[in-house]
């Protein structure tokens, strides 16, 4: 085993080209931590705005980066269960800190809770592609919105990994899927995997084709990682008694309340992120299961839009940016 390994951390705020490969030594895992030999590396838009410090944590440079990885573990830390050594496992977003455990490198040390196995078919590029994306689904339209046969559920940027994951649970619970997305390039792709309805907001007004499909009474749950201006759409789109989950910060433009909109129709408006479900143990064991077990029975199946070798992580990155993908990017080994 070498005694340094490869780690991209970032130095400075910007662009992905600030994303390097430093050599360091070896690292050990300290209490209640793992050592995981990184197989495959998930990528998410909440690294890329950590990257440029627009993040819900600021970056102490130099910084390490990224949340999901999947590998396995090779050594273990005082107070840590022997029997995960040799285990094949996935990290769980949430219950660690970028700063501290950022997973891209060759290898990762991260607290043994944030560790989860997952069905044995699964490749290390599909066992990357799990918590991030369902996690944040689940709490949002289970956990939180209650969703169940008969809803209709919009969901904006519904070609990323988190929007794939939401048809997918809106299937599995017999509600009706409401997919937006800007331009009519992906709309075969989100067709294909299971929306039983796009929007393409370049072309069509979002709110006159929710009434359409809903038959004017709106849509009771709305799954947001926009915000800004297209707030006051999803409101004008919302079913009376409706709830909008706002799960991120994708606009560029401040966020206004559609406070008349809002008052008229009783909305909630709720700002969630999967933290709120790491943080919670009984909601966390129950969201856990209910994504194995879909998985396992083929009901989930992690969509891989591109993989890229570790060496090229920086293109990885600016892929991302482009919002070519419909799915999840994946760093291989």
């Amino acid at each position: 085993m070498s005694a340094t390994v490869k780690i991209v951390r970032f130095h400075e705020i910007g662009g992905p080209e600030v994303l390097q490969f430093d050599e360091l030594p070896l690292p050990e895992p300290a209490h209640g931590e793992v050592r995981l030999r990184v197989k495959a590396i998930g990528l998410n838009r909440a690294e890329i705005m950590f990257r440029n410090d627009r993040y819900l944590e600021t970056p102490i440079l130099p910084s390490k980066n990224g949340y999901e990885a999947s590998g396995i573990i090779e050594a273990i830390g005082p107070g840590v269960d022997s029997s995960w050594i040799g285990k094949t496992a996935s990290t769980v977003p949430g219950f660690f800190s970028l700063n501290a455990h950022g997973v891209y490198g060759e290898v990762a040390i991260v607290p043994a809770a944030a560790l989860a196995e997952y069905p044995a078919t699964l490749s290390y590029q599909e066992g990357t592609a799990i918590w991030m994306q369902y996690l944040t689904a689940y709490g949002g339209l289970i956990m939180l919105g209650h969703l169940t046969t008969g809803d209709f559920a919009l969901i904006t940027a519904a070609s990323s990994s988190v929007g794939i994951a939401a048809i997918e649970i809106a299937k599995a619970e017999g509600a009706t899927s409401i997919a937006v997305t800007r331009t009519a390039a992906k709309k075969g792709a989100l067709l294909k995997h299971g929306a039983d309805h796009v929007i393409v907001t370049d072309e069509e007004d979002l709110e006159a084709r929710v009434n359409e499909i809903t038959a004017g009474k709106g849509a009771r749950v709305i799954f947001d990682p926009i915000g800004g201006k297209i707030l006051e759409s999803l409101a004008a789109a919302a079913a009376t008694k409706g709830i909008i989950l706002e799960y991120g910060a994708l606009a560029p433009e401040p966020t206004p309340y559609p406070l008349f909109t809002a008052l008229s129709k009783f909305l909630t408006i709720r700002a969630y992120t999967l933290f709120e479900v790491a943080a919670d143990p009984e909601e966390y064991a129950k969201a856990r299961k209910y994504i194995y077990d879909h998985i396992a029975a083929g009901n989930f199946k992690p969509l891989i839009d591109k993989t890229f070798p570790f060496s090229e992580i920086v293109a990885a990155h600016r892929y991302m940016e482009s919002n070519a993908q419909v799915g999840k990017i994946v760093i291989t080994f």
